[in-house]
């Protein structure tokens, strides 16, 4: 039986590895379309003849961040408008004590996602809240994106002790001169040590766990470098994406063609992306149904690109309750083409809600999830369900 199992996981390497290199977007996109509606044909069923605006979660996954604070200096954060003190997100850290209440109240959550806005590294409390999770059978995912640059030993090991599902770190080059041109702040040879460690301890205990992304967010100034830093991936053993530029105007692209190859996706940035495909690159409004966002200190955020309002908080309240609010109902709505949007909803605010008003979301996209950010790493389609903005 062992033998079998060992065979059968190498073919899905194979399989897994053939698929990602070989396939275009297009053809990916079908195929992994098709298998989630396999997949998720149960809840297909269930939820398709239904108002899904009224429906309050669909699935057993939260986003909840563990922290707002980072120690980095990135150009492009969209966050650092809404991290300072007097922001919608504030400067902080989920309490441990905050992260056991909501488990505990809240049985149905079977995974929590840890990253958004922050470092979730730069939590002091971020082992007790993985190995609380990993007790109470809940899985903890870090997919979103970590820096990887500030974090002690007995906490990499506490990643695989406790079975972190997931850990998408981000390495926008394959040098250090590349990588902290835009991670200012950062140390590329300290987050390659990190991973080295973390192997170290997979080793050592006889783990799958975490399996491991590198992200790249692709630039004019590190395009160059995506071969050697997808190479790189590999030898470590961890997954690869590539990551479209969210503001093209910041280090413009290069070579448009090379891009084009290189990232998968047969385009060189979201424009393209929209052109070609007419979708949406990445769609955070899915969250509000399939993983909403909590914010450190337990403000619903919906989406994770809302920096500017919330919807009540889950610590103070419940979870129910902050999801069966009027405002929260009615963001759905306007999302879906329903309902004209208010200024007192995160939509009005939003960029990417200008291009959801031209190409409405479709019920099936909700229910199956259905994001480009799954399309493009299929190695992490079994651990990972969030996507970045």
């Amino acid at each position: 039986m062992k033998i079998m199992l060992e065979k059968l996981e190498k073919f899905k390497s194979i399989m897994i590895f053939l698929i990602n290199e070989k396939f275009s977007y297009k053809s990916k996109n079908r195929l992994i379309f098709i298998l989630r509606i396999i997949k998720e044909f149960p809840k297909l069923v269930k939820f398709i003849f239904k108002d899904v605006s009224q429906i309050g979660m669909i699935g057993s996954i939260i986003s909840l961040d563990s922290s707002t604070m980072c120690q980095l200096k990135c150009p492009m954060c969209p966050s650092l408008e809404g991290i300072k003190e007097e922001g919608a997100l504030g400067w902080g850290y989920l309490k441990f004590k905050n992260f056991k209440n909501f488990v505990d109240k809240n049985p149905e959550i079977k995974r929590i996602e840890l990253s958004n806005s922050g470092e979730p590294f730069l939590n002091p409390e971020l082992k007790e809240i993985i190995k609380y999770g990993w007790k109470n059978k809940v899985d903890i995912t870090i997919g979103t994106g970590a820096n990887l640059n500030s974090v002690k030993g007995d906490i990499l090991e506490s990643l695989v002790k406790y079975e972190v599902k997931s850990l998408t770190i981000s390495l926008d080059g394959a040098t250090n001169h590349t990588y902290k041109i835009y991670r200012i702040g950062g140390d590329f040879d300290k987050v390659i040590r990190n991973i080295k460690i973390i192997n170290y301890f997979k080793k050592k205990h006889h783990s799958d766990y975490p399996k491991m992304l590198w992200q790249f967010v692709i630039m004019g100034h590190n395009e160059h470098e995506i071969p050697a830093a997808r190479k790189f991936a590999k030898q470590l053993g961890m997954g690869f994406y590539t990551k479209l530029n969210r503001i093209p105007s910041y280090s413009p692209i290069k070579d448009k063609d090379f891009v084009r190859k290189e990232s998968h996706l047969g385009v060189s940035n979201r424009k393209e992306f929209l052109g070609k495909y007419k979708r949406i690159y990445i769609l955070g409004c899915l969250r509000l149904w399939n993983s909403p966002q909590i914010n450190w200190d337990g403000k619903l955020l919906g989406c994770n690109v809302n920096l500017w309002n919330n919807f009540g908080n889950v610590f103070e309240t419940s979870l129910k309750k902050c999801l069966q609010s009027e405002r929260y109902i009615y963001t759905k709505q306007v999302v879906l083409g329903r309902k004209i949007v208010r200024d007192d909803i995160p939509c009005s605010k939003c960029a990417i809600y200008k291009r959801v008003k031209r190409i409405p979301i479709k019920k099936s996209e909700i229910i199956l999830n259905d994001n480009i950010h799954t399309h493009n790493i299929i190695p992490m389609i079994r651990v990972q369900k969030g996507s970045p903005s």
